[in-house]
């Protein structure tokens, strides 16, 4: 099996933390060049110090915030202007849109988080696609939610948000398959980040019951019993980016440990 990534060239979004930095690790791991992308410049660096150098890597960083998508095509392509070599993997990852139920959220936050979400994530790909079709390799890797299968009871505004990503990328996969490209999206489930935190904590609130109250109850739900780490999810992240995995293309992996009620 060929999980070598050596000379591949990969951009990770939302790589200072969480799932994002498991990625970068495991696709650095593999032999991969890492760009991390993120907002927070200090944590950016702090990745930068943990990523594999054995095969002779070149990591570095860029901060983009994904607030706004102008900012982002603009410091996307200031990147690539920077750069000599195309980018062969792109993992898509930005943080959830904030709880509440769909009926109750306000037009802009659906709004935000379809800027935050499907018009960043398109645009970076844009980007990108020209140097995949060029070097005839190219992975570009969406991490979503198990929402896209089954929605979330009180998270509508991203409930909404990532179905549309899911579908997009979908569409994405029967367009560029044909250059060599595949577009998958991988479906963390519960996963032990900062944002499982503030979901465990929101329920808390709401519920009147303790944070370890909360997540043992969504810990019952969950066939394995447990939450995930984040280089759990990260795995499935760096498999697909692999040659290993040309012929997978167009599909939702859920890493949930069974949770998700439908096939």
């Amino acid at each position: 099996m060929n999980l070598n990534l050596t000379s591949k060239n990969a951009l990770v979004c939302g790589s200072s933390k969480g799932i994002g930095k498991a990625s970068a690790i495991e696709l650095a791991l593999l032999g991969a060049n890492i760009t991390l992308v993120a907002r927070n410049e200090a944590k950016l660096k702090e990745t930068l110090q943990q990523l594999d150098v054995s095969n002779n890597q070149q990591h570095d960083y860029v901060v983009i915030d994904f607030s706004d998508y102008k900012n982002v095509e603009t410091a996307i392509q200031q990147l690539l202007q920077q750069r000599n070599e195309p980018y062969h993997i792109l993992v898509n990852n930005t943080g959830g849109p904030a709880g509440g139920l769909a009926i109750d959220a306000e037009t802009t936050a659906f709004l935000q988080a379809f800027n935050n979400h499907l018009l960043c994530n398109h645009i970076i790909t844009k980007a990108v696609v020209d140097g995949m079709k060029q070097a005839g390799y190219g992975r570009i890797i969406n991490i979503i939610s198990t929402s896209v299968k089954q929605p979330l009871h009180g998270l509508g505004v991203s409930n909404t948000i990532r179905g549309a990503v899911a579908n997009w990328a979908k569409t994405l996969a029967n367009e560029l398959g044909k250059f060599g490209i595949t577009v998958n999206n991988v479906l963390p489930g519960a996963t032990s980040t900062d944002r499982m935190q503030e979901i465990l904590e929101s329920k808390s609130v709401k519920t009147s019951l303790s944070v370890d109250m909360v997540a043992s109850a969504m810990k019952e739900e969950i066939p394995l019993g447990r939450f995930a780490e984040p280089h759990e999810v990260a795995a499935a992240v760096a498999f697909l980016a692999t040659p290993a995995a040309a012929y997978i293309n167009g599909i939702n992996v859920p890493v949930d440990g069974g949770r998700t009620g439908s096939l």
